[in-house]
């Protein structure tokens, strides 16, 4: 008759260990699930502090994440592809364009003194002024 007692050496005895902890094959609600990735997700978090804590492989939690985004990506995404339409707008005259656009000044530096000219001034006079400016420098 065989014994527990009996060992293949014959020293009467066997050893058995008791493991305590988790099992190999644990299984995980779909919250416990979101509670791990939502914590693994704040700023700052590690993922493998978050795995000790919650007695999980490391690898466990990147799938899980790999899977809460598959999941928000595939309920974000249109069901459905749409275009916006192209509406063209009116071409321009190019008059039209040289007039809409607000004329700048134009500004002249000569012999220290710096001028200002607005748009729509006499040519006669900007250039009577443009010469006493460089007669006064002489």
């Amino acid at each position: 008759m065989d014994s527990a007692n009996d060992d293949a050496k014959g020293v009467g005895y066997r050893r058995i260990e008791v493991l305590t902890g988790p099992g190999r094959r644990r299984k995980w609600s779909d919250d416990d699930k979101a509670r791990i990735v939502a914590e693994s997700a704040e700023p700052g978090a590690v993922v493998t502090e978050v795995a000790r804590r919650w007695q999980v492989s490391p690898q466990q939690v990147f799938d899980w994440r790999r899977q809460a985004r598959k999941a928000l990506a595939a309920t974000a995404a249109p069901t459905e592809l749409a275009f916006v339409p192209i509406v063209p707008e009116p071409p321009e005259t190019a008059a039209a364009a040289i007039l809409a656009r607000p004329a700048a000044p134009i500004e002249v530096k000569l012999a220290g003194a710096v001028l200002r000219v607005a748009p729509g001034t006499d040519v006669d006079l900007l250039t009577a002024v443009l010469r006493a400016i460089r007669a006064s420098a002489a």
